[in-house]
């Protein structure tokens, strides 16, 4: 009897974070639409037939889509909580990964790279000439956040005295210059890929580069979104979002094979060759680079 190889710890989360969206978000309802398709869409819901068959859907109602959207956000920061704590050993440091969504006045005004837009915001409230003419754009809140905290000294020199205080009195890793924690990673989360809501992401992610003091933090977007077309509204282009994460990418393919779907087959293979898209396993890795 051959011993089965063992499961990667990644495979066995990528299997719970499936069967936590298959108990909430991703259903089908009474006609036989998956709730990520687009109903208008023959394609669309072909494709997402196909993958929650692979994932063996359960049948249920579709959730408000508020309501589905921020259960996504939460199971994508559960995700990224199991998983990225097991790159301690590649990636060492004192992390936090947390869902904001809209429940941070702050948004990224309390990270290092960004805590100069505290002071913006207070001198545009006072001066609304000034609140005109600079706009809200700086305002940036991501769905999920990966941050660090900055490192002591004694931490610093652990196995050997690398600074003391006549030197590197500047850098934000240390924390007698930065009280700020680091951030590491804006998340955006998005079931579904609407034209209207679609370059939301993109915004954020230009935000984010032009308002940064200092390393820019990884940019990516989870989704759900079953159209390859969709998809390579965000996903294509380079200079703003890192890369697009696909919850089922694996699906995804087999489910567009099989449809024998050729022209959304290429774009989809365009994407993943052009490394514009990716699975969500491959998400906590490039988060340790």
């Amino acid at each position: 009897m051959t011993n089965k190889p063992k499961r990667s710890e990644l495979e066995l989360e990528r299997k719970r974070y499936h069967a936590e969206l298959l108990n909430s978000v991703l259903t089908i309802n009474s006609d036989g639409v998956p709730s990520n398709a687009d109903k208008g869409n023959r394609l669309s819901v072909l494709i997402a037939a196909g993958i929650a068959d692979l994932l063996e859907s359960s049948t249920g109602e579709r959730l408000a889509g508020q309501t589905s959207g921020s259960k996504f956000e939460t199971i994508n920061t559960e995700f990224i909580i199991n998983t990225f704590k097991m790159m301690g050993h590649i990636r060492p440091g004192e992390w936090e990964v947390r869902k904001i969504g809209n429940n941070s006045r702050m948004g990224i005004a309390e990270f290092e790279q960004y805590s100069h837009l505290a002071d913006l915001t207070v001198i545009a409230k006072e001066n609304p000439v000034l609140a005109a003419a600079i706009g809200r754009d700086y305002t940036i809140t991501p769905d999920t956040i990966i941050s660090r905290k900055p490192l002591t000294d004694a931490e610093i020199n652990t196995y050997s005295q690398i600074v003391d205080s006549s030197i590197a009195k500047y850098t934000p890793l240390r924390e007698v210059n930065n009280q700020h924690p680091i951030l590491h990673a804006s998340i955006s989360s998005k079931w579904t890929i609407r034209s209207d809501r679609s370059q939301n992401s993109r915004s954020e992610a230009l935000n984010l580069i032009r308002n940064r003091k200092g390393k820019l933090p990884h940019i990516v977007v989870i989704t759900g979104e079953p159209l390859p077309s969709r998809l390579a509204s965000i996903a294509l282009g380079t200079g703003d979002i890192d890369c697009v994460y696909h919850f089922a990418l694996h699906e995804l393919m087999q489910a567009v094979a099989n449809c024998g779907a050729l022209d959304a087959l290429e774009m989809l293979n365009i994407m993943i060759n052009g490394k514009r898209l990716k699975d969500i396993s491959d998400l906590p890795l490039d988060l340790s680079i």
